[in-house]
């Protein structure tokens, strides 16, 4: 992927910082030269959608994301959160894991049919930051979650492990280096 170069240079690489993955088979490509340096000027393509659900902190939204959003029916969740997708795992179409508890609590009280795993946050590497997100370091490629780096390593390994296999899904990951913040894996097809 190449960089976006208003972006801060530590995740100006990150696909969730300009793709979102609406659906199966529907990919938003941004524009990165609305993106800025600064929040929130940075997460305007950053919104966790499973499908069903469009998660993101809609005043920041980019208008044509909201629109795509809008045209394929998506039911919007306005968070608190601008780095949604960074925040937030989707599992399936009705399922999410996050640390960010202001996601929980949106997500319980404006869509409580969709299952919400909260996590401990930390334990994940971002290179040029403190620490990373639970949904920067993977994503659903078929019917597999993908995680990159050593989710066993996770404090809470087992009860992800266990919600995401609860739903039909496998789960992989590599255990050679540290769960890590990619930003996101994105499958397009």
């Amino acid at each position: 992927m190449e960089a976006a170069e208003n972006v801060d240079s530590a995740i100006s690489c990150h696909p969730d910082i300009l793709h979102c993955h609406l659906a199966r088979g529907k990919v938003f490509h941004g524009d990165s030269a609305l993106l800025g340096s600064k929040y929130p000027a940075d997460v305007l393509y950053n919104a966790c959608s499973t499908g069903k659900y469009f998660i993101h902190n809609l005043k920041h939204t980019a208008p044509e994301l909201l629109e795509a959003a809008d045209e394929l029916g998506l039911i919007k969740i306005n968070v608190p959160q601008g780095y949604a997708r960074c925040s937030a795992l989707p599992v399936d179409e009705d399922s999410v894991i996050t640390y960010d508890r202001g996601i929980a609590a949106a997500c319980a009280l404006r869509a409580p049919a969709l299952n919400v795993l909260l996590v401990r946050p930390g334990h994940i590497q971002l290179p040029g930051y403190a620490q990373g997100f639970i949904g920067g370091t993977g994503g659903r490629i078929g019917n597999t979650l993908v995680f990159n780096g050593d989710l066993s390593a996770h404090p809470d390994f087992e009860i992800i492990k266990d919600f995401i296999e609860s739903r039909g899904l496998e789960c992989v990951w590599t255990t050679d280096i540290p769960l890590t913040d990619i930003g996101s894996i994105i499958e397009e097809y």
